[in-house]
């Protein structure tokens, strides 16, 4: 049987339809015309939600849109009391653009299994095809990345405060726009002219800065169960996020397939904890 939901977003995403399959696993949950939108991800994430309601019937979920620091300082003072301890804003908080998806445990404690945003920079493809000169003289086919991006490890660097004693790290970041290019390509304008984007140019790739916070791991690849590396003959967990990385817009597909992956490693870390 299935259950229809229709969703109203903006842009794109309006009018969207997006099936739900009560038994049999995700297969057909976004339809054709669904895998034509790109949708945001903070419906994707509320999708994501949806799903994990029909399918685990005995644990309760919830999906939130920001984490307090306060809360995040009490988690550190109870792990130490060295630590969570400077707050000037009060009401100070972090909102990941997806928002945060938390099951609930046997012990009545709410786990974070899903952290999901979306970044976008570099809008080089769209000038190109369209024409459109960029630069101060807007005399320049390509632009020189902006170092914007580089604020995404701040909710990072949060997330794993939150996050600092559990042996799982489920945030998930999807990078899209010409900054985020993994291959070289030509483009050819609407004037004839060929241009290239490199995925190599210094200055226009900006993939380099953002895998300063995964270690420089390799990228499009889950990492929500924590890994273990020796450093001096002692053992250290690295809480790795996991970075998606591409030219073109993430489909509203392509972002629920990976973040599913991604909360059923959760779920999986977390099992002797859940009412599974």
């Amino acid at each position: 049987m299935k259950k229809v939901i229709k969703i109203k977003g903006k842009g794109q995403a309006s009018r969207l339809t997006l099936q739900h399959e009560e038994a049999g696993g995700p297969l057909g949950i976004f339809g054709k015309e669904a895998q034509k939108h790109d949708q945001s991800i903070g419906l994707v994430v509320g999708e994501v939600n949806k799903y994990l309601k029909l399918k685990y019937k005995n644990i309760n979920f919830r999906h939130r849109n920001k984490i307090e620091k306060k809360e995040i300082n009490r988690k550190l003072n109870s792990i130490d009391k060295k630590l969570g301890n400077t707050i000037f804003v009060s009401n100070s908080s972090i909102k990941p653009d997806g928002g945060i998806i938390e099951a609930k445990d046997k012990f009545d404690k709410w786990r974070t299994i899903l952290i999901g945003e979306s970044k976008h920079q570099g809008n080089d493809v769209e000038k190109i095809l369209s024409g459109i000169k960029q630069g101060k003289k807007k005399d320049q086919d390509l632009m020189v990345a902006g170092n914007a991006i580089e604020r995404v490890h701040k909710n990072i660097l949060e997330c794993r405060n939150f996050m600092i004693d559990e042996y799982h790290f489920p945030y998930v970041i999807f990078f899209q726009g010409s900054n985020f290019s993994t291959t070289t390509f030509t483009l050819k304008s609407n004037y004839g002219k060929k241009v290239t984007i490199a995925h190599d140019n210094g200055a226009l790739n900006r993939i380099d800065r953002v895998t300063a916070s995964n270690y420089g791991m390799k990228i499009n690849i889950n990492y929500c169960k924590n890994i273990f590396v020796n450093v001096n003959n002692n053992s250290q967990m690295l809480q790795i996020p996991s970075l998606y990385f591409q030219c073109e817009s993430w489909k509203s597909q392509q972002m629920f397939k990976i973040m599913l992956e991604c909360v059923e490693t959760s779920l999986n870390v977390l099992k002797d904890s859940l009412k599974l």
